[in-house]
């Protein structure tokens, strides 16, 4: 299949490296130089990243918080994240805007379909912030929710680990690995992909999930070639 939309998710996580917090500025210039090689093939590509690197809402509610309002926190670091991403996009020659759920007058506009196909149509890597824009969702299922809202034609999850496994392959050296899988089999296995609430959403809307090891440079622009590197789900 010929890719010509996707929906890049990154957790948070990701963007530390290895450091304890934060943002790691050369990890998020791997993931652009990544998104940049999907860009010069001629692919349209919206990006979606996780905050756990700076707040993570459902850890606020285990320390204390209210977790509406550790949601709404989470909400604002993802935002911080898609800025970064933005930033160093723009230092390496990529178009970039950022549409967020929660809007933050001159920082993003607000989120719609309509607006973000414009952008993607126009050339720009389009970077959508803040989660659903509501509390108990998380950004897993924002990205099934922009993949589906910008009728991509593959999500894409960008793990540390190179596919789906029948158990954690850091932990078991037994485990094996699938390259392809049904939503149908992934459940009936309880297989941790994403969750539930994202699941569902791919599978009712026949939205194709694709989970790779972002962290290996050229791996994104092997899976746009149709190279089997990690697991498609469908």
């Amino acid at each position: 299949m010929e890719y010509k939309r996707i929906l890049l998710k990154l957790s948070g996580e990701s963007l530390m490296g290895n450091d304890s917090y934060g943002i790691n500025y050369q990890m998020v210039r791997h993931f652009s130089t990544e998104i940049k090689s999907a860009v010069d093939m001629g692919v349209q590509v919206g990006v979606v990243i996780g905050g756990g690197n700076i707040f993570r809402g459902v850890q606020g509610a285990d320390k204390g918080f209210d977790r509406r309002q550790g949601d709404q926190m989470g909400m604002l670091a993802t935002i911080i994240n898609a800025m970064a991403m933005q930033a160093v996009l723009e230092e390496l020659g990529v178009p970039a805007k950022m549409l967020t759920a929660v809007t933050i007058e001159g920082v993003s506009d607000k989120i719609s379909w309509r607006k973000a196909d414009d952008l993607l149509n126009q050339g720009n890597v389009v970077i959508l912030g803040g989660g659903t824009g509501n509390p108990f969702f998380t950004t897993d299922s924002a990205a099934a929710l922009r993949a589906v809202e910008i009728k991509a034609d593959l999500l894409l999850k960008g793990t540390r680990v190179d596919g789906v496994y029948t158990a954690d392959p850091e932990k078991d050296p037994t485990a094996k690995k699938f390259s392809t899988l049904s939503f149908d089999e992934a459940y009936e296995k309880h297989l941790k992909i994403m969750d539930m609430t994202a699941f569902t959403l791919c599978k009712e809307n026949k939205m194709p999930i694709y989970v790779y090891d972002a962290n290996q440079p050229g791996n994104l622009a092997k899976v746009l070639k149709g190279e089997a590197i990690g697991t498609l789900l469908q």
